[in-house]
């Protein structure tokens, strides 16, 4: 993230906003905002997804990090990180007719935990609940440093969107060069962490760096505070959640997924074996979660071998998957003689067994019917009960299929296994193919005691 604000920052007055009463600094940050020009149509904002698309981003990283002494020059000519291996990690560029000229990145929750973890401790954000993701590797070309503030804003706002409504993400947490941390705090609402200053962060080559965090629930209302009374353009409130950018093409996805991998078995040949040597740098535990989660047979021949003894070391303080969920539902259940509906979220599935966040307080033991949205065109109805709460929550639960069988069931089955077996997000339209089975299934073998 040391990059965004470089200019800025190296020049003399650029230090001394550093000193400025944050008042005052957030007036000298917000005069250099101008919201109301139109991006030109030459500009796009997307997902990086195709091989010229993921390595233009990774060469314009590798170039601007050089410049600003944050790495040093690697033989590839490419910035590439291990956790940009990962299907959970999603890879922001903007587009200037053909030229990729920016790009940041997205990184969820793993089991081993965030880059900026080296050197931060991240429990006072967990503790808040939801879902985290770190805001990484940012960089504009030099070529567009005239008009970086232009192209900085609505790469924010995409990035915004994307996180919250595509990434399932309520807490954004960022690692950046002190002198740049000024501009997040004053003018995104970002809040410091603990400490607020490390001297030596070896992400970015042993550059200083500190820590922010935002919530982006909380988020709203600060910025209406903050900006809701200013003019258009200088209304953050209005542009982050309210304000139409056309330059954004958000990922097409047939089911109600929250990462869009994009890495075949092709990509992790040739940027992690062929591009660079990045996997032969990689320790134990970050070998295992790979093969975790690209438990795929195509995918075996291109990662790095498993040790004989794989230990089960404790990581982050999630499961990952390729492919978490975010469904809505309705489950119809009797409270007391009266049938009710109330509304779900699955976020985690198998066959036979989902969990979901529910808006009201149930029990252990109730049945009903649960119609979830698999898609924005398909849906399924299942007949299910409640098997477990969560330590934590009673608005938290695991509900078992009780029937996976007929038209209903096969539908359901058909969206469970697609997302266990497809490799990247374009192989979810194709849905049927790893279902083969679905239409021939002997009905017992899916169907639970009633």
């Amino acid at each position: 993230m040391n990059n965004m604000l470089q200019d800025m920052g190296e020049s003399f007055a650029g230090r001394i906003i550093d000193f400025l009463p944050e008042g005052l600094r957030t007036k000298v940050y917000g005069h250099g905002l101008r919201l109301d020009k139109p991006l030109s149509k030459k500009f796009v904002l997307k997902l990086a997804q195709t091989k010229e698309e993921l390595e233009a981003c990774f060469r314009l990283l590798h170039d601007e990090y050089v410049d600003a002494g944050t790495m040093k020059p690697d033989p590839s000519g490419l910035r590439v990180t291990f956790h940009h291996a990962l299907p959970t990690t999603s890879m922001l560029m903007c587009r200037h007719e053909s030229k990729v000229i920016g790009t940041v990145s997205l990184i969820r929750e793993n089991k081993l935990g965030f880059p900026m973890q080296q050197v931060f401790d991240l429990d006072e954000v967990f503790q808040k609940g939801g879902n985290v993701a770190e805001v990484s590797a940012l960089a504009i070309s030099k070529q567009f440093r005239m008009v970086r503030n232009r192209i900085l804003m609505p790469m924010l706002k995409f990035l915004y969107e994307y996180a919250e409504y595509r990434f399932d993400t309520q807490h954004l947490v960022i690692a950046a060069h002190p002198r740049h941390m000024g501009f997040y705090e004053d003018i995104l609402c970002f809040r410091r962490l603990s400490p607020h200053r490390v001297g030596h962060y070896d992400f970015v080559n042993g550059a200083p760096a500190a820590g922010a965090h935002l919530d982006l629930v909380k988020a709203k209302e600060i910025f209406q505070k903050r900006y809701g009374h200013l003019p258009a353009e200088k209304n953050l409130y209005h542009y982050f959640t309210a304000a139409s950018l056309p330059n954004c093409q958000f990922p097409h996805r047939r089911f109600h997924t929250t990462t869009d991998p994009v890495m075949t078995p092709e990509l992790i040949d040739y940027f992690f074996r062929e591009r660079t040597k990045l996997f032969l740098t990689l320790n134990t535990r970050e070998t295992q979660l790979l093969h975790a989660l690209y438990d795929l047979p195509e995918y075996k021949h291109y990662l790095p071998p498993l040790s004989s003894v794989a230990p089960d070391e404790k990581g982050g303080r999630t499961h990952s998957r390729r492919f978490p969920v975010r469904c809505p539902a309705r489950l119809r259940i009797d409270l007391g003689g009266v049938w009710h509906t109330v509304a779900l979220v699955v976020y985690e599935c198998s066959e036979m067994v989902f969990c979901a966040h529910c808006e009201r307080p149930l029990r252990t033991g109730m049945r009903g019917e649960a119609e979830v949205d698999l898609g924005e065109h398909e849906s399924c109805t299942l007949p299910v009960e409640i098997v477990r709460l969560s330590k934590h929550s009673n608005r938290v639960i695991m509900l078992r299929v009780l029937d996976a069988t007929g038209e209903q069931g096969r539908l359901w089955l058909k969206f469970v296994r697609a997302i266990n077996k497809a490799a990247i997000g374009a192989d979810l339209d194709e849905a049927t193919r790893f279902c083969d089975d679905v239409l021939d299934m002997i009905p017992e073998r899916h169907t639970t005691n009633r």
